[in-house]
């Protein structure tokens, strides 16, 4: 079976890039480099990877994706950290402000 990776990548304005590969190494590197001038990333060199999940089902990890893109930060930063437990009563969105 194939792998598929969902990855977050922190970027140096401070906020994160949520995707999906089936490379990770090659994409971070991608990323890293600037390959697409286009991308979200680019202009936001540098970047480290801060978390990413395997996958043998593509389904899944497009779902997860786009799950994790919906997040607040908050909630991004409790994947990241492993606080697992925090995830299901984090808010998606703070419309408060």
């Amino acid at each position: 079976m194939k792998q598929s990776y969902v990855y977050i990548l922190k970027c140096s304005d401070n906020s994160y890039y949520t995707g999906i590969t089936s490379n990770l190494t090659k994409r971070i590197e991608e990323h890293k480099t600037g390959k697409h001038n286009n991308s979200y990333t680019y202009t936001r060199r540098p970047l480290s990877l801060v978390y990413y999940a395997e996958f043998t089902d593509i389904n899944l990890a497009i779902q997860t994706e786009k799950q994790i893109k919906k997040w607040s930060r908050v909630k991004k930063e409790a994947l990241i950290s492993g606080d697992f437990e925090k995830l299901p009563n984090l808010a998606k969105k703070n419309f408060d402000k």
